[in-house]
């Protein structure tokens, strides 16, 4: 049977290739995005197997809306990937309020209410996939994006307990976590305003870059093919080649230092 597939941020980068994909494999796709223009060349090869919707996530009333108008035109929905997102480059201290806010907004807010406007949907299915696109970042931080880190932090927090959630209504969750790819996301101008004492950091950062850690967009197409056709899919995939060392890495540190401070922590009890 073919699938029904709500994606968000469709118009570029993940959202866009995945959506070419699903659509060759024969599957109907409702796909998000502020700038649904950019998906017009789609509508015109794959004609009503394709339902472009403009949506900005920031607008829980509007993510509800959609949803409602994808179960009514498609009749089903079976996957759900939060894909819309940004990143905003910055230190912790150089981040303004409504910079700050803007990115939990889109980044985590904007999953969490296309999530709650799905779940009844899945419920009365008895079935589904709810797929987050998290970060490497969500659970392992690099300096100059501490408020992104911490919304795609923030989003593995409510999907692992989302998972425990709704298993028993028979829908699956997971949470991709690439690593970095060569996408719009990193370039997109969303910096905040420098402090100077964080410009050798900075410098460090890019001076240090290695082109090799970033992946290529298209090269995630099979993997996530493989992932809304699996019977049992992860709660957790990374993409690319550079999370799991990484990963590890981090949790080796985290886990020495907890082992360093047992006693205290132990006595800590009472």
């Amino acid at each position: 049977m073919s699938k029904t597939i709500l994606i968000s941020g469709a118009s570029k980068g993940f959202g866009r290739a995945w959506t070419e994909a699903f659509l060759a494999k024969g599957y109907n796709v409702a796909a998000t995005a502020r700038n649904i223009e950019a998906l017009s060349d789609l509508k015109t090869q794959y004609g009503d197997a394709i339902l472009p919707l403009k949506l900005d996530v920031n607008n829980r009333e509007d993510s509800f809306a959609v949803v409602q108008q994808v179960h009514q035109h498609f009749g089903k929905i079976d996957i759900l990937i939060n894909n819309a997102g940004y990143a905003l480059n910055g230190a912790v201290e150089e981040a303004s309020e409504s910079e700050a806010r803007a990115q939990f907004e889109t980044n985590f807010f904007g999953t969490l209410w296309l999530t709650q406007a799905v779940l009844p949907i899945m419920r009365n299915q008895k079935s589904g996939h709810i797929i987050q696109v998290s970060s490497i970042l969500g659970i392992a931080a690099l300096p100059n994006l501490g408020i992104y880190n911490a919304s795609k932090f923030a989003v593995e927090g409510l999907t692992e307990t989302l998972a425990s959630e709704v298993k028993q209504f028979g829908i699956n969750v997971t949470l991709v976590e690439p690593n970095g790819y060569a996408t719009d996301i990193w370039g997109q101008g969303f910096n905040s305003k420098s402090i100077e004492a964080y410009d050798g950091l900075k410098k460090a950062i890019v001076d240090g870059h290695n082109p090799d850690s970033f992946g290529k967009t298209s090269a995630t197409v099979p993997a996530i093919l493989k992932l809304v056709e699996a019977e049992n899919p992860p709660l957790r995939l990374f993409l690319g080649k550079v999370a799991l060392p990484f990963a590890k890495q981090t949790y080796e540190q985290k886990l020495a230092t907890w082992e360093e401070w047992a006693d205290v922590s132990v006595a800590a009890h009472g």
